[in-house]
């Protein structure tokens, strides 16, 4: 899936990856491949959780990626899905099996297929990551550099498409940025600015009575991680910004006060 450039500039996105296998589930839907509203256990096989069958089979794949699945990060049953918001990765990393058994393909490949070849971004590829990460439940990493990262914001800002290929349909790209119903500040897998209140990572989750960046135009989008790896999209503003590096002196989810 491609060889870094330099290996300084080739780092795991960490929790951004998630933005990012929104991107492929979208583009796995438009050629039939995914349904958001099938079960889990459809794509994934019976078995995939600790809750009991019945209430494994109401998880729907569209409640892992609006990380309202009700499962706790063990992935035991705690709550019935749709009705609470929690920041859960072991349970979004149920997607990559559940993406692989929709394509029969593995995620490499898919991946290569659905989103880095025809996007452009020949410096991103699936590693294996080492157990201080794996330990959170997502042993696979996603590295990739700020140009790719770059390719990816504009691939949004861009309504899916890279020149006259349609990456991700309209629609679908859409659908990953509609606010949900237990965090208005989440999508699918994606951060949403301009809500009345945000939701953030935590057990139970942190609300805040503003939305997810103030100082952010309303529209912004975001992919998200650790050590500040994030990808900031503003089509109000045509904007796109990466960051990469280590772990910036501004800890939270949020960007430093100041002007967009």
């Amino acid at each position: 899936m491609g060889r870094p450039r330099t290996a300084r500039s080739w780092k795991d996105v960490a929790s951004a990856q998630k933005s990012y296998i929104a991107i492929i589930a979208g583009a796995t839907t438009d050629r039939g491949y995914l349904n958001l509203d099938n079960q889990v256990s459809f794509y994934a096989g019976q078995g995939w959780s600790k809750a009991s069958p019945v209430q494994e089979a109401q998880i729907k794949v569209r409640n892992l990626m609006e990380m309202n699945s009700g499962l706790t990060e063990a992935l035991t049953y705690e709550a019935a899905p749709d009705t609470r918001f929690f920041y859960n990765t072991p349970a979004y990393a149920i997607m990559k099996p559940v993406l692989e058994g929709a394509t029969l393909s593995a995620l490499a490949d898919l991946t290569r297929r659905f989103l880095t070849e025809p996007a452009g971004m020949s410096d991103t590829a699936w590693r294996k990551r080492p157990g201080a990460f794996a330990d959170v439940g997502n042993p696979t990493g996603l590295v990739t550099t700020p140009r790719d990262m770059v390719k990816l914001g504009h691939l949004v800002l861009d309504g899916g498409k890279v020149g006259d290929h349609q990456v991700i349909s309209k629609a679908q790209l859409d659908a990953l940025f509609k606010r949900t119903a237990t965090n208005p500040a989440y999508g699918h897998l994606w951060w949403l600015n301009g809500s009345s209140f945000t939701l953030r990572p935590g057990s139970p989750a942190r609300r805040e009575t503003t939305q997810l960046i103030p100082a952010a135009p309303a529209d912004l989008v975001a992919a998200l991680g650790a050590q500040g790896r994030k990808v900031y999209v503003v089509p109000s503003r045509k904007l796109v910004i990466v960051r990469m590096g280590q772990q910036p002196p501004d800890t939270g989810l949020t960007t430093p006060s100041g002007r967009w």
